[in-house]
């Protein structure tokens, strides 16, 4: 059996505990704990506290992640597109984070139980930027089946 993991990253467009960024970091809590009782989640990555803001995985320290599991990838879509509070956070990014050049997000398949690693979803990320969507790395728009188990 196999999860749906999936990373995203954004670039601050200030310091994590400015003002500017108060209309993000102040709903972290209440978008993570939406996600934990959604359908179909599994787990997600969490650094000092609650959520994974503390953590830099990338040479850019004003990179931050978001890496989650998700039993299916309509799971995923649905919190992330029909979930009405998540989507309200998200109309506020382009206040928040500066655009990307280059892949913020792949979503890719895990076996159940496997939690996913930093190194993983940089690697994810560097695939889907040098490949394009493949089974090992892709997007919503262009989506990959679970591997058939043997």
């Amino acid at each position: 059996m196999y999860h749906l993991a999936q990373v995203n990253i954004a670039k601050l467009l200030a310091p994590i505990d400015s003002p500017q960024l108060l209309g993000f970091t102040s709903r972290l809590d209440m978008v993570n704990a939406m996600a934990e009782s959604a359908p179909g989640f599994v787990w997600r990555l969490k650094g000092d506290g609650n959520d994974a803001t503390s953590l830099r995985p990338f040479p850019d320290p004003e990179v931050i992640v978001n890496m989650s599991v998700w039993e299916s990838v309509e799971a995923l879509f649905d919190f992330t597109y029909r979930q009405a509070d998540h989507t309200g956070v998200m109309r506020g990014r382009r206040e928040w984070f500066a655009r990307h050049e280059g892949a913020y997000m792949a979503l890719w398949w895990v076996p159940a139980g496997h939690e996913p690693t930093l190194a993983e979803a940089r690697e994810r990320l560097d695939h889907l930027d040098r490949h394009g969507p493949t089974p090992v790395a892709f997007t919503f728009k262009e989506r990959f089946p679970a591997p058939v188990p043997a």
